[in-house]
């Protein structure tokens, strides 16, 4: 299910979305730091300060996780089913590790959750779909220039940048 392009587009990403339904039907979206994949058909998400989602996965196991890059204005949308693994579980160490070297000491963590995937959906701009002739490049111009931001210039470029002067 999780194909190489999602698998990139995973990476890149600093965040991802987990929406959740709590016991009373009330949707729930938070954003998670700490997330990977773990072979082609399961996500796994470090539990990092989240006790809402925690208590809303228990009373409802369907998901759905989705990540955007915010400059392209594209992603996916997985939707699956999780389960809480606790650090006492038998299972919490092989899940865990990915995750724990990604969070470093700075965002322990004593679960994650499982999230077994069950479809995977691409997200796309409304743009791309109202203007077909829309490229990434147009998309990431005009983001930059929403975010007040510039590309950054690599490493390399600024050293000979100072050499010159």
């Amino acid at each position: 299910m999780l194909d190489d392009a999602v698998l990139a587009a995973m990476r890149k990403s600093v965040l991802c979305w987990l929406a959740t339904v709590d016991a009373d039907g009330c949707p729930n979206v938070t954003p998670k730091e700490i997330f990977c994949a773990h072979g082609r058909d399961t996500l796994l998400i470090a539990n990092i300060a989240s006790p809402g989602s925690a208590r809303n996965v228990a009373a409802h196991a369907p998901v759905c996780v989705s990540f955007v890059d915010p400059f392209v204005q594209k992603g996916f949308k997985i939707k699956g089913s999780a389960r809480l693994v606790h650090a006492a579980d038998d299972s919490f160490s092989e899940f865990a590790d990915p995750l724990a070297q990604m969070a470093g000491p700075r965002f322990p963590f004593a679960s994650l959750f499982v999230v077994t995937v069950m479809s995977v959906e691409p997200i796309v701009a409304p743009s791309y779909r109202l203007y077909p002739q829309t490229s990434e490049a147009a998309q990431i111009e005009s983001a930059m220039k929403a975010y007040g931001v510039r590309p950054a210039i690599d490493s390399s470029a600024r050293i000979a940048d100072n050499r010159s002067t």
